[in-house]
């Protein structure tokens, strides 16, 4: 193989890298971006800055094969609206259905407003099998006290299907994004569903620490944290951090693309262990998705 197809060798994982936490906008919604600006005020928030980037799934694809990424799981945009919810799982399908090697698709619902359960359902039979990223400050739910949120909940404990949640850190600086989903809530809804498969966002706002505790150990067991925008957040060595305390089991390489590239994640962790890297990169994806045995392909950084 072309030396200059593949990447650096010290950016090299071994085994697939699986990217557990993307965004995609369909092409009408990108077109339609200012207007989009006042249907949701979780939306406003994060793209009104013209800096903030709104990406189709085919920009996915070439930034996959430029960084040796070989599956996405896929979602879009948490509204409140549950209409508009439908329709960006709609986009997601598409996606799926066009690009079924490279694409794992979560379907976005509004917990709190009415059709969130049928609207689920419709995804699952469509291929979608999991659901998120949800945004409970933007859809106005409690993530301690939700009975729609534990509804859903409910149907994807009982499906065996993962949800990914937003989450956040409790201090520090503002930005587009944080709110009150911090370490604190995030237990709470997890002690209420410890047999659901629950991706806390963001590495769960540093609720990975707690689990040198032995109590939240047990309750935090179906838990687990993806990376994305570790970058802005956190020391690179955050990684090692949370393997310690956590257990490398329990990450997931999420790149929050196009907020930032997997580019950055991989020159980041070059130093990392390899057998740590390979968990956090591919494998605890892989069976937490379901995709033991998902064969390698190979990209580039270019």
């Amino acid at each position: 193989m072309n030396d200059a197809l593949t990447p650096p060798v010290s950016y090299r994982v071994r085994g697939p890298v699986i990217d557990a936490h993307v965004h995609l906008f369909s092409p009408g919604v990108i077109a339609a971006r200012v207007e989009h600006l006042d249907c949701d005020d979780w939306f406003c928030a994060l793209y009104t800055d013209p800096k903030s980037r709104m990406v189709p799934f085919e920009r996915v694809i070439e930034e996959m094969d430029a960084t040796g990424v070989d599956r996405s799981v896929v979602f879009g945009f948490a509204y409140r609206d549950q209409g508009r919810c439908r329709d960006t799982n709609d986009y997601v399908i598409e996606a799926v259905r066009t690009h079924p090697d490279r694409f794992i698709g979560l379907a976005c619902v509004s917990p709190e407003v009415p059709g969130a359960i049928p609207e689920l359902e419709r995804c699952f039979d469509a291929g979608l099998v999991g659901c998120g990223e949800l945004f409970p400050d933007g859809q106005r739910f409690d993530l301690a006290e939700s009975r729609g949120l534990d509804e859903v909940a409910g149907v994807l404990t009982e499906r065996g299907l993962p949800l990914n949640m937003h989450s956040n850190e409790p201090v520090g600086h503002k930005y587009p994004g944080k709110g009150e989903a911090t370490p604190g809530p995030c237990y709470d809804f997890a002690s209420r569903h410890p047999d659901l498969v629950t991706i806390f966002a963001h590495m769960g706002g540093g609720l990975f620490f707690y689990e040198m505790m032995a109590e939240p150990r047990r309750v935090l067991a179906n838990v687990y944290y993806d990376t994305s925008a570790v970058p802005y957040l956190y020391r690179r060595d955050v990684y090692s951090v949370a393997a310690t305390a956590a257990g490398p089991e329990k990450l997931l390489f999420g790149s929050d693309f196009p907020l930032i590239s997997p580019r950055r994640y991989l020159e980041d962790t070059f130093d990392l262990d390899p057998t740590i890297r390979a968990a956090i990169f591919g494998r605890n994806a892989a069976s937490v998705f379901g995709l033991d045995g998902a064969p390698e392909r190979q990209g580039r950084l270019a």
